[in-house]
């Protein structure tokens, strides 16, 4: 029961995408910045908790799981050294993602050459 939570709840996010995308102007990168910025609110709000809860992976391996984690980090940081955690908070929640995006990233353009697709 908890692969289709996760199933079903990443699936409602990626079709929520789908649909921005098919039906609004807004680029893929605005709609990936919106998902990141919705994942803070939600979480700032205390509605991404339930969520995430509920649907396991497949709320917090999307985008909007990345922002919820920057919040959460922020939120943990902040209890613990003051307002010095705002700004370091979110980026020690998340430094193992960031990380590995950059190394595999890395290893892409190592690895395949870059050209134009024409």
């Amino acid at each position: 029961m908890e692969f289709l939570k996760a199933f079903l709840c990443g699936g409602i996010l990626c079709a929520i995408g789908q649909i921005l995308i098919d039906k609004t102007k807004l680029t893929p990168a605005r709609i990936l910045t919106g998902y990141v910025v919705a994942g803070v609110l939600l979480s700032a709000i205390g509605l991404y908790q339930p969520i995430a809860d509920w649907g396991g992976a497949g709320a917090t391996v999307p985008l909007t799981g990345f922002g919820y984690a920057l919040a959460k980090g922020v939120e943990k940081a902040v209890a613990e050294k003051g307002w010095l955690g705002v700004l370091t908070g979110g980026l020690t929640a998340t430094a193992g993602g960031i990380t590995a995006a950059v190394v595999f990233g890395v290893l892409m353009a190592l690895i395949f050459k870059a050209g134009d697709k024409r």
